[in-house]
């Protein structure tokens, strides 16, 4: 075993909200060491290629799921420099004010230990930081907060063919909001619109870690460190304080990485199963687990995807994976019958020949002369867009240690998650409103996937109540202050929107924080 010089600050974890608190940190002077479980990369790293988008995903270790719906791990989670948010599409709207306290307002869910006008100025400074593009007077729905530093993106052919079905239905849209620059930005380039979001963007014009806050991490002191696989968050004898991480290296040889802080921002799954793999004498059910909540409260958003063919050419191949145009009509929470919760719809995806989202698998009982067939004609006529709806937070779906173990040991987790009636009928809704809407836009056929799942969130959720949550406000476990989350792990609803942009928000607003009172709240 080997015992690193000790840092202020280790960070498990290199995406979104790790490269945050990175940034936030070093800049403060604090001594900052990243530990990423993956691979070393950088921007000339990537290749536009869906066998090299698949490499950015999943990647070890193994996730066991269990009950009726998947959170679609390997889809979802990231691996090397960057994490998830490498391949993420990079639409970033903001939560709503009722997103943030949706069991007052509605006697369903949980609420926030924040309210939104608390996390509306990190909104703004992580999109000046970033560059968005977007119309903030058009997306009708934006709660409160600074216009978008750049333009929208362009809208083509694929987009102004589905806008039609909208506006058939009386539906409204706005230009999506995107971080993904429309002109050059702090020295960055302006989209080339080629629809490779899904593989990285090795030209920079869509906002990862690797563009903005790991460079200023590294660029104030910060040490990345590849390879290096985080088991345990370990404490002192009393249990009331960590005092740094136990890793492995590429070689398999055992270390342990001193620190005053540790901010655990290794996804979501992943942050619990450290969590839990960190149990003591004095942390039996694991560490900050004394409310009994930790690895609960799992979401994912139930996902259709919604695809149409078109006779006259929706060049579907243009523009960016996340889509060109947004709607949020029909984001209430109360709808009738037995439906609840938020919806949205990214219109016009960029899509390519094959893959999870591509134009073979929107028809997967296709084979031979018949699929050749349909990836010929859909290449110039298929049109998509993705409905997003939201999942209620529920004690019972979790994350768990199962009996299987790592290579080094440590069980791998275990994730047991089911849709409420609630989901279920929303996402029916959501989907049968989909091909309507195709069809209004003058699609000679429509139909909608199976259901996905989209973004991963809960198991550390925030809460002032420490006997029913993980986290405080700012992110850091109640039973031990020291130890900081980092990512949609610490979210107490999932809303329907897109995760990334809020976890950098919490992020910035939790890092600033402590760093500003670092001796009060880590010493």
């Amino acid at each position: 075993m080997k015992r690193p010089e000790k840092v202020d600050v280790v960070i498990v974890g290199s995406g979104a909200a790790g490269s945050v608190y990175a940034a936030i940190f070093a800049e403060a002077g604090k001594s900052v060491l990243v530990l990423e479980k993956g691979t070393d990369r950088k921007l000339t790293d990537l290749y536009s290629s869906q066998i090299w988008a698949r490499r950015l995903k999943g990647g070890a270790p193994h996730v066991v799921e269990e009950g009726k719906d998947s959170i679609w791990y390997n889809f979802n989670a990231g691996h090397g420099y960057g994490g998830a948010a490498m391949h993420h599409y990079a639409v970033w709207p903001r939560y709503h004010v009722d997103d943030m306290q949706e069991h007052t307002l509605y006697g369903k869910g949980l609420d926030w230990p924040l309210e939104y006008e608390q996390l509306r100025p990190w909104y703004d400074q992580v999109q000046e930081d970033v560059g968005m593009s977007g119309d903030a007077e058009k997306e009708i729905w934006r709660p409160p907060g600074a216009p978008y530093p750049l333009p929208p993106l362009p809208v083509f052919e694929h987009g102004e063919i589905l806008a039609r079905g909208f506006t058939e239905l009386d539906l409204r849209t706005s230009p999506i909001p995107v971080a993904i620059l429309s002109r050059e930005y702090k020295g960055r380039p302006a989209c080339i619109y080629d629809s490779w979001c899904d593989a990285g963007c090795p030209t920079g014009a869509l906002a990862n870690p690797l563009v903005e806050y790991l460079p200023r991490a590294v660029k104030a002191g910060a040490v990345m460190q590849a390879d290096s696989y985080v088991t345990r968050v370990l404490t002192d004898r009393k249990g009331m304080k960590a005092t740094g991480v136990e890793y492995y290296d590429k070689a398999g040889e055992r270390h342990e990485q001193a620190a005053d802080a540790v901010v655990l921002a290794a996804f979501t799954v992943e942050n619990s199963r450290i969590l839990l793999n960190s149990a003591t004498d004095s942390h039996a059910g694991g560490l900050g687990n004394s409310s009994g909540t930790l690895g609960r409260y799992l979401m994912s958003h139930p996902a259709v995807n919604v695809f149409g063919m078109f006779r006259e050419e929706t060049r579907c191949y243009y523009g960016v994976t996340g889509g060109q145009l947004f709607s949020q009509d029909g984001f209430e929470k109360e709808k009738s019958g037995d439906i609840y919760g938020s919806r949205q719809w990214e219109i016009g995806l960029g899509t390519k020949p094959n893959d999870l989202l591509g134009i073979a698998m929107s028809r997967a009982d296709l084979f031979g002369d018949d699929l050749h067939d349909f990836v010929r004609r859909g290449s110039r006529h298929l049109g998509a867009m993705v409905g997003v709806c939201e999942c209620l937070p529920h004690e019972a779906n979790r994350i768990e240690l199962a009996d299987s173990r790592d290579r080094f040991g440590m069980r791998l987790a275990r994730v047991n998650f089911n849709l409420d009636d609630y989901a279920r009928n929303l996402w029916r809704q959501t989907a049968d409103l989909g091909v309507e809407i195709f069809k209004a836009a003058g699609a000679a056929e429509a139909w909608h996937s199976p259901p996905g799942g989209q973004h991963i969130m809960g198991g550390t959720i925030m809460g002032n109540d420490r006997k029913s949550s993980v986290t405080n406000e700012y992110a850091q476990l109640h039973d031990v202050p020291n130890v900081i989350i980092g990512g949609p792990s610490v979210f107490p609803t999932s809303s329907s929107v897109n995760s990334t942009f809020t976890a950098h928000a919490v992020s910035l607003r939790s890092a600033r924080h402590i760093a500003e009172h670092w001796g009060g709240l880590i010493n």
